[in-house]
């Protein structure tokens, strides 16, 4: 098994770090630097659909609407985000 060591195969533990760098030296407590990356990462139930619409375009749009907003958007406000 080989191991890539290219930089891109770091992006995935140093854009979270740097972008808890950046939100602590702008004054965000913990708390506040997780709620907004739980943001962030949840937001994709917005673009979801616009890009499954792009790159399936035979696909049936009444799942994946609701997939996207039936399931994720409730569970945000379930669980208070």
């Amino acid at each position: 098994m080989s191991v890539d060591n290219t930089p891109s195969s770091y992006a995935h533990t140093t854009s979270p770090l740097a972008g808890r760098v950046f939100l602590v030296a702008i004054g965000l407590s913990v708390g506040g630097t997780t709620l907004l990356a739980t943001l962030a990462a949840s937001a994709s139930y917005i673009a979801a659909p616009a890009a499954i619409r792009v790159a399936l375009p035979q696909a049936n749009p009444a799942l994946y609407f609701t997939a996207s907003l039936a399931l994720t958007f409730p569970f945000n406000v379930v669980i208070g985000i």
